[in-house]
């Protein structure tokens, strides 16, 4: 087995892990973001990663065709999910769901420390100053 065989599952998953961050942005609905720029700055990384690895054509296309087939996937079972829980909570319930899980989040990184971080990534500095 070739060192690139050996390494190539890891090389995936770091080229995979900026997409599996992008599909978790996608579900935060007060956060503003160009999806078509980060999709593409996400393919240039990808393409990097590749060229580094010294991948072939092949390897390449192979990878791209079951990311693609990962991605479809996990888009399907997010739809299944979220399908289920419409069966049980009615919009008005989800939507106390989701804040509650909001302000949990805000609460325990305020108490790691992560205040700034949190501003950030929730879009607004008048979170920061509450945390």
């Amino acid at each position: 087995m070739s060192l690139r065989q050996l390494f190539a599952p890891a090389l995936l998953a770091v080229a995979l892990t900026p997409l599996a961050f992008t599909v978790q942005a996608g579900q935060h609905e007060d956060r503003v973001y160009d999806r078509e720029h980060m999709v593409e700055r996400m393919e240039e990384r990808r393409q990097e990663v590749f060229q580094r690895a010294g991948l072939s054509e092949e390897q390449q296309a192979a990878l791209t065709e079951i990311h693609a087939e990962h991605r479809e996937a996990v888009q399907a079972l997010q739809e299944e999910h979220h399908a289920r829980v419409a069966d049980i909570l009615s919009e008005e319930e989800q939507q106390a769901v989701r804040e509650a899980m909001r302000e949990i989040h805000q609460e325990y990184r305020g108490e790691r420390g992560h205040g700034k971080r949190g501003a950030h990534h929730n879009g607004t500095e008048e979170d920061s100053a509450a945390e």
